[in-house]
């Protein structure tokens, strides 16, 4: 089932098996994702507020993007995010420990 596509890439296919960050081709596990599409989050890293777009229960991007991007080395086995920043057009991609739920948002 897939629930949002991006340069064809599913974010989020739960009928298909995956290629894990260790290189093993498993089914998605029972790992749980804390936010869904369409919340409103706040990064607590970088104080920017956004939007979820797509969800990985588990690191999906490069290893050489991680080394890179991901300075504070959060887990790959937990779920990632793809967030469009709000008043702007960039998109991130952030571990779940990285977010919380935009509060002010929600008032």
């Amino acid at each position: 089932m897939t629930l949002f596509q991006l340069d064809q890439k599913p974010f989020l296919n739960l009928s298909m098996p995956r290629q894990s960050h260790k290189g093993e081709n498993t089914f998605m596990s029972a790992t749980k994702a804390k936010f869904c599409i369409g919340q409103l989050i706040f990064h607590k890293l970088f104080t920017y507020r956004g939007i979820i777009i797509g969800v990985d229960l588990e690191f999906q991007n490069t290893d050489e993007w991680y080394e890179t991007m991901a300075k504070s080395r959060p887990p790959k086995d937990q779920p990632w995010y793809h967030i469009r920043v709000h008043n702007g057009s960039r998109l991130t991609y952030v571990a779940e420990r990285n977010l919380e739920l935009d509060l002010i948002a929600l008032n």
